[in-house]
């Protein structure tokens, strides 16, 4: 079994230093926004449930919108965003394959493979657009859309950093991501609304006075009793897509990304050095 590892090709949308720096904030806006409940004092404002909601999609959608813009609008050709209007549509048509039932998830598997072949910035922003595009299809608009598209560009943004392996070893490493994201997903969504959920004095509800390592059993308990199955169908359902269309994808993403020669944009950015950028001549 050949095992490789091989240089990193040409991204759709490439990211600079400032790029990185505004997904690094992204990412710490992320964790406070789904993880809010662990940072509260007793007594805060945000405990009453009242304003809380509405802060916090109003700051998720903020972040998606200002990182989406600058990853699309720093780098990115017409190639790359007619390649993204592509593979958001295709979110958009699996989605409903799936319909969620049981957790048997269709959406993510794309997602993956694409943020895997054209980088992590491509990936964040399908991430985003897929599911915003999904959810109108299905009618899935709603206030928990915000914190979807955010989790589902934070998966798609992972699967562009992962090791440039190739063969059976990539198989296995984008299956074993696809479960651990999968559970990771389930898990930020269900703290995006938990507080909300679980009312009253039960030991799985959330309690402003516990603080944050008895929120956290509480919530895994929570996790356990509500969504433990949701999450686990998420991962067989991810893990068993890319296990069996994710070899023949991958060569179908990869010849298309060779054919749209992203290192050589025709605005001059590294025009004549597109070749030397990274662009694979072989799968």
């Amino acid at each position: 079994m050949s095992q490789t590892r091989t240089a990193r090709p040409a991204p759709a949308m490439a990211l600079s230093a400032r790029t990185w720096v505004m997904v690094a904030i992204a990412a710490v806006l992320a964790v406070i926004t789904f993880c809010w409940p662990l940072f509260l004092a007793p007594g805060s404002a945000l405990t009453t449930n009242d304003f809380a909601p509405m802060l916090l999609i109003g700051v998720v959608g903020l972040v998606v919108a200002v990182i989406t813009a600058q990853v699309t609008g720093e780098h990115s050709d017409v190639k790359a965003l007619a390649l993204l209007g592509v593979m958001s549509a295709v979110v958009a048509g699996v989605r409903p394959l799936g319909a969620g039932t049981a957790g048997l998830e269709t959406v993510f598997f794309p997602i993956i493979l694409s943020g895997r072949v054209f980088g992590p910035g491509f990936g964040f922003v399908l991430g985003n657009t897929g599911l915003f595009a999904s959810a109108l299809l299905t009618g899935g608009v709603g206030p928990w859309l915000p914190f979807q598209m955010l989790a589902a560009g934070l998966v798609g943004l992972g699967a562009g950093l992962l090791p440039q392996w190739r063969g059976a070893l990539e198989v296995v490493l984008l299956v074993a991501y696809g479960a651990v994201a999968s559970f990771a997903y389930g898990w930020l969504m269900d703290f995006s609304f938990w507080p909300f959920a679980a009312g009253g004095d039960s030991q799985i509800s959330y309690d402003p006075s516990a603080g944050p390592g008895g929120n956290l059993v509480r919530f895994f308990w929570f996790n356990v009793a509500t969504s433990m199955g949701w999450n686990l169908g998420r991962a067989v359902m991810t893990g068993a897509l890319l296990l069996v269309l994710g070899p023949p994808l991958l060569r179908v993403l990869r010849r298309a990304s060779r054919r749209a020669s992203f290192g050589r944009a025709s605005s001059g950015l590294g025009s004549s050095t597109g070749r030397a950028a990274g662009a694979p001549t072989a799968e």
